[in-house]
């Protein structure tokens, strides 16, 4: 596998997975995906960062030497299980806690399991976005992305290291934006939103900017993070931290409708 080229298998090509895979397709890689059962904003997507149609998972799965999976947080082990006689490099780059992704790591048991973790937007130019990556095969995964849109580092500990990172730094960011959004919704029910307003200007006056793009983030993806927070939570109950905060933080995307494309 070292010595030739790797063509790589996309599961699938949401907005932050069709990024990774033109950050390939830039970099000289092969992408392949499948189409089956995927929307038309899907093939679009597909189509414009030039990634190879072989239809089905069973075809991707046959053809790929490495498969990257790039999906909701609560696909991500079905997502495995369709390619579940898989035998080369399987990387779940998905927003799982280190529980979920041993237990994805099982659902492809024929394949060399990598643990990869996505913090960013979805990579365009570069120097913006990163891939974490641990366990056997990393270093590999790391050479395709090598002089790519998209950065990779490789974490030490083995399965479960990348999610871990992913799961404390979306803890924060994620959780923060949430929590801003609850502290004004509680001021505009009580009527003194504009109060609060003036007092964080003055007292606290970053929390203008943050505030804004925590609604606009919220707007357009918190339903994408509903899912990410549960998986915090999970996260939290695994090492014996409290999970109520990002729980709660689930609810509060909850509220933010999917919007139509």
């Amino acid at each position: 596998m070292d010595a030739a080229p790797l063509t790589v298998g996309l599961l699938h090509p949401g907005a932050m997975g069709a990024a990774v895979g033109a950050a390939l397709v830039r970099g000289g890689v092969e992408v392949v995906w499948a189409s089956a059962g995927r929307s038309e904003a899907t093939r679009a997507r597909a189509d414009e960062a030039g990634l190879v149609d072989l239809g089905t998972v069973a075809a991707l799965v046959e053809h790929a030497h490495v498969v990257v999976s790039v999906c909701p947080p609560h696909a991500a082990f079905e997502t495995a299980t369709q390619a579940a006689a898989f035998t080369g490099i399987y990387v779940d780059a998905n927003a799982v806690s280190p529980g979920t992704v041993r237990r994805v790591a099982a659902a492809v048991p024929h394949a060399r399991f990598v643990d990869g973790a996505l913090i960013g937007s979805p990579p365009v130019n570069g120097g913006g976005t990163r891939i974490y990556l641990s366990g056997d095969g990393s270093g590999l995964v790391a050479e395709l992305f090598a002089g790519t849109a998209l950065e990779a580092r490789v974490v030490e500990g083995g399965i479960g290291s990348a999610s871990a990172l992913k799961m404390a730094y979306a803890a924060w960011t994620k959780g923060a934006g949430a929590l801003l959004l609850t502290a004004r919704e509680l001021a505009r029910a009580e009527g003194v939103e504009d109060d609060l307003l003036a007092e964080w200007a003055h007292s606290l006056p970053q929390l203008g900017d943050q505030v804004v793009s925590a609604e606009r983030s919220a707007a357009t993806k918190g339903w994408r993070w509903v899912g990410e927070m549960d998986e915090i939570a999970m996260a939290m109950r695994e090492t014996g931290l409290p999970d109520g905060f990002h729980r709660a933080a689930a609810q509060t995307y909850a509220h933010y409708p999917r919007p139509r494309h």
